[in-house]
């Protein structure tokens, strides 16, 4: 018998409807903020994640389907959402139009990891991102739609957040945290000793326990701010507290991809795990220009959708009619009563002959809200009988 392969999962029976009711609610927030669906094709050109993602992160070293397609184009199957939406948005020069874009996505990911409850090969996301808007505000409103999201969904989380720092600030703080590191190197993990080179920010992500007691003293990217990011990061502080979405400062906090600056969000849950993150973003003002594109402030986040559907408090509302018969002889009528109803509402028709009391049954357990039923009593008198089911 051929199996689906290691990581990979059907979506049916409930969880089907959770993710659907996760996608219909996500996409309803989105819009009222402003937002634009986009799509992007599962398959881009390897280069994209190298230089967007980073080629120090994970992803890239350890996790991406990579190949060599029949036109010896290096591609893979998506990591991550963001890099495909600015490959777009440059694509279709709208870093050149001057205007603010706003979009939305949801879609497949594929990750070569090894697979667990809520994390699996290939996985579902909903992102968002915004170009064009360099104000610390426009922060406010990411973190603040990725709240409503969650709020509307009924999964309660704690918001953790940070500040990369920008281009003023941050070189003299990679420089500080390369010294402090240098003094670890020996009692670091492998990957960590690594990263000290390539992108020494990246260690204060690392999860092995050791390097984590090793790097708790290191020195506090918030601690190094200069004048603007510090101003930005207080009023970010202040607007959330407005807000009243309550939070706490993670000095660590610097997420899993290169291309992020100044803003750092994740929002994490204690019902699937030690404090696992279900969500998290930030800012990344250099990526456009790094893809070539003309520089252009951008700021998103991502939800991985399969971790959140043990969460999402969903109630399968009655919905659609149920249509049936008590004979042969009354198909075809109800054969056309089911069509023409098809064109305003949610029709199953059941072909079988039942009692009423079968038909009903079967219209109970499928959550619908009416049921129209035609026998011979119906046939002769030309009407129907139904029944409007309640819980």
């Amino acid at each position: 018998m051929i199996q689906s392969l290691r990581g990979m999962k059907d979506l049916m029976g409930e969880d089907a409807q959770k993710f659907q009711f996760f996608i219909k609610t996500a996409t309803k927030v989105a819009e009222n903020y402003g937002f634009n669906y986009i799509e992007t094709p599962l398959l881009e050109e390897t280069k994209l994640f190298k230089r967007s993602v980073g080629e120090s992160s994970d992803i890239v070293n350890k996790e991406m389907y990579q190949f060599i397609d029949k036109g010896e184009n290096d591609v893979c199957l998506r990591p991550e959402g963001t890099a495909g939406v600015v490959r777009s948005f440059i694509q279709n020069k709208l870093d050149k139009a001057g205007l603010n874009q706003r979009f939305f996505y949801h879609g497949p990911m594929f990750r070569y990891e090894r697979p667990q409850k809520g994390r699996l090969r290939e996985f579902h996301q909903f992102g968002v991102e915004s170009f064009g808007e360099d104000s610390v505000y426009e922060d406010v409103k990411i973190i603040s739609m990725c709240a409503n999201i969650l709020d509307e969904l009924a999964i309660t989380y704690k918001l953790k957040i940070n500040s990369l720092g920008c281009d003023e600030c941050m070189p003299n703080y990679k420089s500080e945290l390369v010294k402090f590191l240098e003094t670890k190197k020996d009692n670091l993990c492998e990957d960590c000793q690594t990263r000290i080179k390539q992108n020494p920010i990246r260690t204060l992500d690392c999860k092995v326990e050791s390097c984590k007691k090793e790097l708790a003293e290191a020195p506090k990217m918030n601690q190094h701010l200069c004048d603007s990011c510090s101003s930005d990061f207080a009023k970010l502080q202040d607007m959330l507290t407005h807000l009243e979405i309550e939070y706490e400062i993670d000095d660590n906090l610097v997420r899993g991809l290169d291309y992020y600056t100044k803003t750092a969000f994740e929002f994490v849950s204690d019902e699937i795990g030690a404090q696992s993150a279900i969500a998290g973003g930030g800012r990344y003002d250099k990526l456009v220009e790094m893809l070539d594109g003309k520089s252009t402030p951008a700021v998103g986040f991502a939800i991985g959708i399969e971790r959140l559907l043990d969460l999402v408090h969903f109630i399968q509302h009655r919905e659609g009619i149920y249509v049936g018969v008590l004979l042969e002889d009354a198909t075809k009528k109800a054969i056309k009563k089911a069509y023409n109803l098809r064109k305003y509402e949610k029709v199953f028709f059941e072909p079988k002959v039942k009692s009423l009391k079968a038909h009903l049954k079967s219209a109970d357990r499928m959550r619908m809200e009416k049921v129209i039923i035609i026998g011979e009593e119906e046939l002769e008198n030309n009407t129907i009988w139904e029944k409007v089911l309640k819980d």
